[in-house]
């Protein structure tokens, strides 16, 4: 009895060895996986994020060309370049036009600075060391400028380092639209491929989750990127009709902070500007529209976000918005699909199937 007794603790203890030596080798398999691909998760996360939110609109272009998918994967990511290049273009050309302005009244010497309002002295904190510095720019501009040279250079390599950054950044998101192309360009195979993954996963819900997930990005990109995008254009026009200076700067200061859902952070400085340099009238008209701006998405979102989402509206925006606090502006999908998620499972625990609830 006892050499069978040992015989079947060997053969267990070997069995666990196996398996735990082929488990060690899966996970070693997944993080060489990972580590390989981990440079270009990004990429492809936001080429399946933007292929499912272009998806409704490559439908209809498809049978607007007679079901010819693949002209309209490639018109779809021509069109989203085009998006994607001609602004980052427009923004970079009224940058360097704007640099070399300013360096070149700077050499000549016919750089001409108003002086400060009197107004701006009585600000709180920062009023007064503004108004000396602005009161020395507005009567000896190189004075000014060998006053702040430390400064000015201290600048140079943050400046450097987010231009750099910005390039990167505009680079993935080209190749994430190749992505979303291809993707779209095999919908059949995407789609068996999304299908196989969910039913995997969540077993015989996963069409549901998989329709929660492609919803809920489309909504977080119709009622969070879609309104602020809107609020930034709405913006940039009172910009350019107030004569702003590099009111494509002040654009996209205003998008990022309507992501982050506080677009006035962004328009009460340029109010600000108007009405110490411009009449009354003008910077009040301004502000107004500034106003306007600001509430549009007190308006657009409610009908927006959370369209056509099987989970509540605030579900999704507080998945967004957390998720773009935690990870970046891709967590505003990632983290709304996820909350989305959780939230559903959350529900099918607490009203679990009659037959669960059956007794005997």
């Amino acid at each position: 009895m006892s050499t069978q007794q040992g015989a079947f603790d060997a053969n267990y203890v070997n069995r666990a060895i196996e398996v735990f030596i082929h488990v060690a080798m899966v996970v070693l398999l997944a993080t060489a996986c990972f580590i390989i691909l981990r440079p270009f998760l990004p990429i492809i996360a936001w080429g399946i994020i933007l292929a499912i939110a272009v998806h409704p609109v490559f439908r209809r272009l498809q049978l607007a060309l007679g079901d010819r998918r693949m002209l309209s994967a490639i018109l779809i990511t021509v069109a989203l370049l085009a998006l994607l290049i001609i602004p980052v273009a427009l923004l970079a050309g009224t940058l360097v036009n704007g640099i070399e302005d300013f360096m070149k009244h700077l050499r000549e010497g016919t750089l001409v600075i108003p002086p400060p309002p009197g107004s701006v002295q009585a600000w709180p904190v920062i009023g007064a060391p503004l108004d000396r510095a602005w009161s020395l720019a507005s009567t000896n501009i190189t004075a000014a400028v060998t006053a702040f040279t430390p400064q000015i250079k201290a600048l140079f390599p943050p400046l450097l380092s987010a231009s750099a950054g910005i390039g990167l950044t505009v680079l993935k998101f080209a190749l994430s639209i190749l992505v979303a192309g291809a993707l779209l360009a095999n919908t059949r195979a995407t789609a068996r491929a999304s299908h196989s993954l969910a039913t995997r996963i969540f077993g015989e819900r996963g069409p549901e989750f998989e329709d929660l997930a492609g919803s809920t990005v489309r909504s977080v990109t119709t009622g969070i990127l879609g309104v602020a995008l809107i609020q930034a254009i709405l913006g940039a026009v009172g910009f350019l009709v107030a004569g702003l200076p590099a009111a494509g700067l002040w654009a996209v200061l205003l998008l990022i902070a309507a992501l982050l859902q506080v677009a006035v952070v962004a328009l009460i400085p340029a109010a600000i500007y108007m009405f110490t340099v411009s009449t009354v009238t003008k910077a009040v008209i301004f502000a107004i529209w500034c106003l306007f701006v600001a509430l549009v998405d007190n308006v657009l979102k409610p009908l927006l976000l959370g369209r056509g989402v099987a989970t509540p509206i605030v579900v999704v925006f507080l998945g967004a918005i957390g998720g773009f606090v935690a990870m970046g502006i891709l967590g505003l999908f990632v983290g709304a699909i996820f909350l989305s998620v959780g939230y559903k499972l959350f529900l099918a625990w607490l009203n679990p199937p009659l037959r669960d609830n059956v007794i005997g």
